[in-house]
């Protein structure tokens, strides 16, 4: 089974969003699997750039916020806008887990798919380690709904030790997040576009470490891992649809999660629930859910090892 690889400075705000997954986010597995013309249809342009500082509600961020997003996107070592993500998934499940993120890595790491950590600190801040070298705060600063389109503005601050850099790199990350609805699946099932904007500025020596050296790896990694999450929210929507209990039940098993955050997963699963599915579940089902959220990411002898638990 391949590791996957660290997104040095962009982890310290994205990988909140598109954490570490333990296989098929290595940059080469990404060619192999066939999905390089999509991560080289993101963009660094810049009338892109343009547009995306454009679309930041900088007015409508509280200050001190507003001013260390602005440092941050007017200083940017790195600017990209991933590849736009066209998920099956339902709208309250995608609208859940943008702003509880910990509750997906919970289950990321009770399915053993996910060495990232990351913890509340306070309401909308978390404390995150990627565990392959990078650690850092990342806040929610701003959030808006409209119907069902959404945005978001996230601001990271963090800190990268490891074999990628020869020098410790620390920097700030700020992320736009849009999300909204897309035209049904054929079958009737909802669709959801999700577009992020990432800006990192880097302190110091990592400006030229990056621009030289890590950019083309950091923006391969950061599309690989942001496509793979997403795979991940439509496989637990599809859950959802044809076995709401079971996810109830995995929800109840996720020991970071608040009760409160649980019971509205659970609730949310039910609601998106096929009609007329017959309600209840028993372990060895909510097993077997476990095991097909899994499955991608984790080797044979993993997906043993997991069954067995």
């Amino acid at each position: 089974m391949t590791s996957a690889r660290p997104w040095a400075l962009l982890a310290a705000g994205a990988i909140a969003l598109a954490g570490s997954l333990q296989a098929r986010s290595d940059v080469g597995d990404v060619v192999a699997d066939g999905t390089a013309s999509r991560i080289d249809s993101g963009s660094s342009s810049r009338e892109t750039r343009r547009r995306a500082v454009a679309a930041l509600p900088l007015e409508r961020i509280m200050e001190p916020q507003r001013r260390a997003v602005d440092a941050c996107v007017r200083s940017a070592t790195l600017y990209r806008r991933l590849p736009v993500e066209t998920v099956v998934c339902d709208a309250d499940l995608l609208d859940f887990a943008l702003q509880k993120p910990e509750t997906i890595v919970d289950m990321w790491r009770v399915l053993g798919i996910s060495r990232l950590s990351l913890d509340p600190t306070a309401a909308g801040q978390w404390r995150l380690s990627d565990g392959y070298g990078t650690v850092g705060v990342l806040r929610l600063v701003h959030r808006e709904q409209q119907g069902l389109s959404g945005l978001l503005v996230f601001h990271g601050r963090g800190a990268y030790t490891g074999p990628l850099s020869p020098r410790n790199l620390t920097g700030s990350c700020v992320l736009l997040v849009r999300h909204g609805p897309a035209m049904p699946a054929v079958d009737g099932r909802q669709r959801q576009t999700i577009q992020i904007d990432s800006f990192v500025d880097m302190d110091g020596v990592g400006l030229e470490i990056v621009t030289r050296t890590l950019q083309p790896l950091i923006v391969r990694s950061a599309a690989a891992n942001f496509h793979e999450i997403c795979l991940f929210v439509s496989t637990l929507s599809e859950s959802a649809r044809s076995n709401p209990e079971g996810v109830a039940q995995l929800a109840g098993r996720l020991p970071q999660t608040t009760p409160a955050d649980r019971q509205a997963l659970a609730t949310i699963a039910r609601r998106a629930a096929q009609p007329g599915l017959r309600a209840g579940v028993d372990v060895a089902s909510a097993d077997r859910l476990q095991t097909e959220l899994a499955a991608r990411w984790l080797s044979a002898e993993d997906l043993d090892r997991l069954q067995r638990k």
